[in-house]
C-alpha cells in the first residue's frame, strides 16, 4: 500500500456532503458548518443548489461538477486542493456519487492521496427502505433499469431470481412500463412498493403486487421522484426458469464465447451457479 505523502497537511480535503432529498430541515448541523467554511462548493446544479445554501445562509461560492464536465472540473478541483483549499461536493439531492455525478473526482483524488471526507446525511435509498415494510437484511441497489433492449431484459432477469430486496429509482413517465415489464418476469405474490416524493408534502408508499400497482397507477398517474422497492422471491420460487437462463445465452454477446466462459457469464450476470448454466448449454440439463 502507498504511504500518503509527508506533505499532505498542505493539501486541501474534500468534503463530500449529503444534502436533503426534498424537506430542507433534514439537513444536518455538521453538513452547514461544513459548506459554510470551505473554500468552494462543486455543485451538480449551480441554480438547484442555491435555494439550499440561501435557505441555511451559506456564502460559499459554487462551481458547476456534473456529468458532462466531471473529467475536466476534476483538474480544476484538484488543483484548488494542492494548493491547500477545501472543496465540498454536493448534488441536486441526497448523497452524491449516488447515482450521480462525483465518481471519477472522488477516485482521481484518490490516487493523489487527496484526503475524502463523507458528511453523511439524507439518501432516498435508504429513506425509502425503512418505511417499505419489505426485507432489509439483505438488498441490492440497482439503480436506473436499462431503457430497452438485452441489457434491460437481462437486469429484469436477474431481479426475477433474486433472494434479496431490490431498490430501483424510476421516472414517473416510465413507471407503468416497468412495472409492466416485472409483472411478466417476477412471481405473482412478489411484494412491490413505490415510493414517491419522500420527505415531502405528498410524501407517498403505495404497497402491493404488480397487478394491484399497475392498476393503481394506470388510474392515478405517478408524479415525482420515485423509488421502487421489489421483495425477494420466496424460497421455492427464487430460481429462474430455464427459458430465462436460455434467453440469456442466446444474447449474441454470449453466444460469442466458449462453452465455459459462455457458463461464467452468464452465471455472474443472472446471479445463478454456473454448473447450472453449464448443464443447459450441454444439454445435460
Amino acid at each position: 500500500m502507498d504511504s500518503q505523502p509527508k506533505h499532505l497537511s498542505a493539501y486541501g480535503q474534500l468534503f463530500v456532503v449529503a444534502t436533503p432529498i426534498g424537506n430542507l430541515a433534514d439537513m444536518t448541523y455538521r453538513a452547514v458548518e461544513t459548506l459554510k467554511s470551505v473554500h468552494v462548493i462543486a455543485a451538480e446544479d449551480t441554480r438547484n443548489s442555491r435555494k439550499l445554501l440561501q435557505h441555511y445562509g451559506i456564502k460559499t461560492p459554487m462551481v458547476a461538477v456534473h456529468e458532462h464536465n466531471e473529467e475536466a472540473m476534476s483538474q480544476t478541483l484538484l488543483a484548488r486542493l494542492e494548493s491547500g483549499e477545501n472543496v465540498a461536493l454536493i448534488s441536486d439531492a441526497g448523497t452524491p456519487l449516488i447515482s450521480d455525478p462525483g465518481y471519477r473526482l472522488v477516485r482521481s483524488l484518490h490516487a493523489k492521496s487527496i484526503n475524502i471526507v463523507p458528511i453523511p446525511g439524507c439518501s432516498s435509498i435508504l429513506t425509502a427502505l425503512c418505511a417499505a415494510g419489505l426485507p432489509t437484511d439483505h438488498f441490492r441497489f440497482a439503480g436506473f433499469l436499462p431503457r430497452s433492449g438485452k441489457s434491460r431484459q437481462t437486469e429484469l432477469n436477474r431481479i426475477a431470481g433474486a433472494d434479496e430486496t431490490i431498490i430501483l429509482l424510476e421516472s414517473p413517465r416510465r413507471l407503468l412500463a416497468t412495472l409492466q415489464d416485472l409483472q411478466s418476469c417476477i412471481q405473482p405474490e412478489r411484494e412491490l412498493v413505490v415510493a414517491r416524493e419522500l420527505t415531502k408534502l405528498h410524501e407517498e408508499f403505495v404497497r402491493g403486487h404488480s397487478d394491484e400497482l399497475i392498476t393503481h397507477f394506470e388510474q392515478t398517474t405517478p408524479r415525482g421522484e420515485i423509488v421502487l422497492l421489489i421483495g425477494p422471491a420466496s424460497d421455492e420460487t427464487v430460481a429462474l426458469t430455464d427459458q430465462q437462463i436460455a434467453d440469456c445465452l442466446n444474447e449474441p454477446s454470449m453466444q460469442a464465447l466458449p462453452p465455459s466462459a459462455r457458463a461464467k457469464a452468464v452465471a455472474h450476470a443472472l446471479g445463478i451457479s454456473k454448473s447450472r448454466v453449464y448443464a443447459l448449454i450441454t444439454g445435460r440439463s
